[in-house]
């Protein structure tokens, strides 16, 4: 999240994780006052083996005896789940949260094996372009494998998943040229993301057992539902890798933020195994790392809820080495969700949304915003440490998503989606989560005499620019796109990271349908136009609009590069596109340039595709 893409993207249980210690390095940082003017097999750490160690043989008593024990163990073991799951079926009491289990939130089955698509022209043009590129448009969101145990109450209080939670699936339309006339085949498929704490769950579905859950609710229910699924399963939250799919190496990964990112053989959606790059990075891992235009390396980080609280690394262009690691010194857990890049700097988000165990034990929430907290920009070099980030304070946020970053003379400028406060409600909007999601993602009225700065429209996301002048200091900063709209994940032609570039492209909120639940619909497409003025607001930008019809809603928009393309819009939008009236679901493929106009492409896929998160487009050229 998600926002938006955040969601599922955490790094709750950083902390439960065996064997994630990382060091740390003493550093400083300065601060700069504020002027407002405005396909390889997955790699795992190599096990430890003490040094001189000399193995000796067994005499065949201690091999009996050894045989002993480990059926005692295996008894124990199995008795002690016996107990601890009789304790959760007296003490707990589960049900469903209805808005997660109904409409096009509802979960999907897996499909066994790809389904070709019957493709039919649209007046008498391919349905698919002759240059689009051939690959794989997949797209990750959460789809719970238990969508009725999704609330739960005993007698240490209630908590509840978020919406961020289910595990990943996969969805992916397949563009393959067939032979002859040049035509193309189209199929579909979906398929878990089989990460550990799937495979557990699974194992144990028949028997009713299910991770409890414990990211949403009182501060004693969520320690007793961290240390159930401790007990229970090794892991206090579940490894859901439901946010994102990117490519790196010509591989892909699924990821949420609080886990390594799985490994996924694209051509059948298999899970290879976790990627850790080759045992050097045990943090956890953002859901949008950024690819450096040029040399291929990619930049990303980890949030924790110990320390160290924030850890940067950059991976060799071939995916094989960590080529740099530092520890940026963070004071405290925050739920960072992305980070930027320039062609020198790595820009470091710092807003005021913290998590952390330690907070449960003083009976706050896991996760809060604090809305009177300070938030700030780092621009830091490349290969620097935390001293050499250069800080700018900015107005408090708590943002989730970035379109682009890059340098401009001697200032460095930011565009990302603003929000200002966080999709999980505070602990006195808990009670009444229907009014809180009713005043929170709806446009504010701030003339309204009732109106609340930390309640009415926090949620409302529009895109926002901050300036950064690396000479003064200073900062500029504002919102550059209409009050009315609100719009959220947004996505670049990816050859233009890090550089300057002239358009971007976001989901456009249906604010309304969203404020009834608190799960976002999508039923517009935004094209923005950075370099031109918008004709009635000279302040603002120009901003287009690809409007879907009545209770149509989107998701995982990504822009597709047309092959030997000249302008940086050349080439399509693809999205997921749902109809709730007719309860089917299409990909739209979207010419770039043509932008309002209707889709150039609609392919009906076999299945619904509940809605989710963000999306990718896996060149076939690039696959490795």
């Amino acid at each position: 999240m998600p926002l938006l893409s955040l969601p599922a993207c955490c790094g709750y249980d950083a902390m439960f994780r065996a064997g994630l210690k990382p060091t740390t390095s003493s550093s400083r940082c300065r601060s700069s006052r504020l002027i407002r003017s405005h396909g390889g097999a997955p790699d795992h750490a190599p096990p430890f083996t003490q040094p001189n160690s000399v193995k000796v043989p067994p005499s065949p008593g201690l091999k009996k005896q050894a045989l002993s024990v480990q059926d005692m163990s295996r008894a124990l073991k199995s008795l002690s789940s016996d107990l601890l799951q009789r304790f959760v079926d007296r003490a707990y009491s589960f049900s469903e949260e209805p808005s997660l289990n109904e409409g096009n939130f509802r979960p999907v089955d897996e499909t066994d094996e790809a389904v070709s698509l019957s493709l039919s022209s649209l007046d008498g043009e391919e349905v698919v372009p002759a240059d689009f590129p051939e690959g794989v448009y997949i797209r990750n969101g959460p789809n719970p494998l238990n969508p009725t145990q999704t609330v739960a109450g005993s007698v240490f209080g209630s908590t509840s998943y978020t919406y961020y939670e289910g595990h990943g699936m996969l969805h992916a339309v397949y563009f393959s040229r067939s032979g002859g006339a040049g035509g193309w085949e189209v199929s579909y498929r979906n398929k878990y993301v089989g990460s550990d704490t799937l495979q557990l769950e699974r194992r144990k579905k028949d028997d009713g057992v299910a991770f409890v859950p414990s990211v949403d609710g009182q501060p004693y229910a969520t320690l007793a539902a961290f240390a159930l699924n401790i007990l229970r399963f090794g892991k206090a939250v579940k490894d859901s890798a439901n946010t994102n799919i990117f490519e790196h190496a010509g591989r892909a990964f699924a990821v949420t933020e609080n886990h390594l990112p799985y490994e996924i053989n694209i051509s059948n959606l298999s899970t290879l195994g976790p990627y850790s790059v080759n045992g050097a990075w045990n943090q956890p891992f953002t859901s949008h790392p950024k690819k450096i235009q040029g040399s291929g390396e990619l930049v990303m980080m980890g949030t924790n809820t110990e320390k160290p609280y924030y850890v940067l690394g950059v991976i060799s262009s071939d995916g094989e080495r960590l080529v740099h690691k530092v520890d940026l010194k963070f004071e405290e857990g925050k739920l960072i969700h992305d980070i930027g890049v320039t062609k020198r700097y790595n820009i470091i988000m710092d807003h005021p949304l913290k998590f952390g165990i330690s907070r449960v034990f003083l009976k706050k929430p896991l996760i809060e915003n604090d809305m009177d907290g300070k938030s700030r920009f780092g621009v830091m070099p490349r290969f620097g440490d935390a001293e050499s980030i250069i800080w700018f304070d900015v107005k408090n946020h708590c943002s989730y998503h970035l379109f682009n970053c890059f340098e401009d003379g001697n200032e460095v400028v930011i565009r990302g989606c603003r929000l200002l406060g966080s999709i999980l409600p505070s602990g006195r909007h808990r009670a009444d989560k229907s009014k809180w999601y009713g005043r929170a993602f709806l446009q504010p009225d701030k003339d309204s005499e009732d109106f609340d700065p930390s309640l009415d429209g926090i949620l409302f996301s529009r895109p926002y620019e901050w300036r950064l002048n690396l000479e003064n200091h200073s900062v500029y900063e504002g919102y550059i796109t209409s009050e009315k709209v609100a719009m959220d994940f947004p996505v670049i032609n990816d050859k233009f990271m890090g550089i300057q570039n002239k358009y971007g492209y976001a989901q456009v909120a249906d604010s309304l349908e969203t404020s009834k639940t608190g799960l976002f619909k999508f039923n517009m497409i935004a094209k923005l136009h950075f370099d031109t003025p918008d004709k009635e607001n000279e302040q603002l930008i120009f901003v287009e609009y690809h409007t879907l019809q009545e209770q149509q809603f989107c998701s995982g928009v990504q822009f597709v590069v047309k092959e030997n393309g000249i302008d940086e819009d050349d080439g399509w939008l693809v999205t997921y596109v749902h109809d709730e009236r007719t309860n089917i679901s299409q990909v739209y493929i979207i010419d770039a340039k043509r932008f309002s106009e209707e889709p150039v492409a609609k392919i009906t896929l076999p299945q619904r595709v509940p809605y989710g998160f963000h999306g990718n487009f896996f060149y076939t050229s690039n696959q490795r």
